[in-house]
């Protein structure tokens, strides 16, 4: 960021504009459509925060929309990012609990992949001093979505066995130990080099995604299946996830990655995806005793009491140690095309993560 500042001249003042540096995404396509650029600083509004950001997350949601396979992202030229933390730079008005020097993070609802964003205050939390800013940034989307689908929707109680699709991302990884926390059984799947590496972080179980996983999964519970299931894959594996289901079994869609296999979109695979989706009928859903949820944090912005009261009691987790995030990876700001070529090549074990220089 460039400070604003006034040059005097003789003849007339020039004023040399504060701006910002920030990544666009300026077409859909592969990953080299995220460019760098510059903009001049946001200027918080009625209720809003301005943070000069030293981290921000890097979610499937904006591989998506880079692709052009997410509805709810802007129109292009786009700055993506749900996510960022680092440290108050300005406020609105003094009514806002923040100021200056506070570390925080917070959700942004896009814009996260800039030097500066601006949140509503709502969604902005004081980072707690047990972790970094670069922690802090894997907080707000992976645990809120772990939490929402373990607690709010699914109740997972201790006893219980969840299936965690993808146990090596992020929001996989945050739900184990959500999920560990509250006494449950955890069945993990992934790729085979990352099945030592899930098993060091908790999962019970862990499952070779390209292996016969419903047959391992009767298996491991003796043919009952399972209480809840984690999809964030969609198509032919939410048809699956559904069959696994113990009775008064839970199902929780939140993704539907096999979208975004490759770097540009393919159509075909968007209409075979749909295609493989289940029709979950009302009838069969009461015969069978099973329950199916799904879950877009970014349609719950309304929900703000229900939201922040979330992320304390996950703060409070990670403030007595039972919490913490993995990182995969760092990249700085101007390589997020690294970022997401790395997260689809699908070689991260945790969450990754733009830094940002101040």
């Amino acid at each position: 960021m460039v400070s604003a500042a006034v040059c005097r001249y003789p003849s007339s003042p020039i004023v040399i504009l504060a701006v910002m540096r920030q990544v666009v995404i300026t077409r859909h396509g592969p990953p080299e459509v995220l460019q760098a650029g510059e903009a001049p600083d946001p200027v918080p509004r009625a209720g809003e925060v301005r943070i000069a950001v030293r981290a921000a997350g890097v979610n499937f949601a904006d591989i998506m929309a880079r692709l052009g396979l997410y509805p709810d992202a802007p129109p292009l030229p786009a700055v993506v990012g749900y996510e960022v933390a680092g440290v108050v730079d300005a406020v609105s008005s003094s009514d806002v609990p923040f100021r200056p020097g506070d570390r925080v993070f917070a959700f942004t609802r896009f814009g996260g992949y800039a030097s500066l964003a601006v949140a509503p205050a709502t969604f902005v939390f004081r980072t707690p001093q047990e972790l970094s800013d670069v922690e802090a940034a894997a907080i707000p989307v992976n645990y809120l979505t772990a939490f929402v689908a373990l607690e709010t929707l699914a109740h997972v109680s201790a006893g219980e066995t969840v299936l965690v699709h993808g146990a090596g991302g992020g929001v996989g990884i945050a739900a184990t130990q959500l999920a560990k926390q509250r006494g449950a059984t955890v069945i993990g799947t992934a790729s085979a080099m990352k099945l030592d590496a899930i098993r060091s972080l908790g999962v019970d179980h862990p499952v070779d995604h390209q292996r016969d996983v419903p047959g391992e999964i009767r298996r491991l519970t003796k043919g009952r299946g399972v209480d809840v299931v984690l999809d964030p894959i969609g198509g032919r594996s939410a048809r699956i996830s559904y069959e696994l289901l113990a009775p008064l079994g839970r199902l929780v869609l939140y993704g539907a990655s096999t979208l975004a296999s490759g770097e540009r979109r393919n159509l075909w695979r968007v209409v075979r995806t749909l295609i493989e989706m289940p029709a979950f009928r009302p009838l069969s859903l009461m015969n069978r005793n099973r329950g199916v949820f799904g879950l877009n944090l970014g349609h719950l912005w309304s929900e703000t009491g229900r939201l922040r009261s979330a992320v304390e009691t996950l703060l409070s987790g990670f403030v007595a140690g039972q919490l913490r995030p993995v990182i995969a990876k760092t990249f700085p700001l101007d390589k997020a095309a690294d970022a997401h070529r790395y997260i689809q090549s699908r070689a991260n074990i945790g969450k990754v993560i733009l830094t940002i220089d101040s």
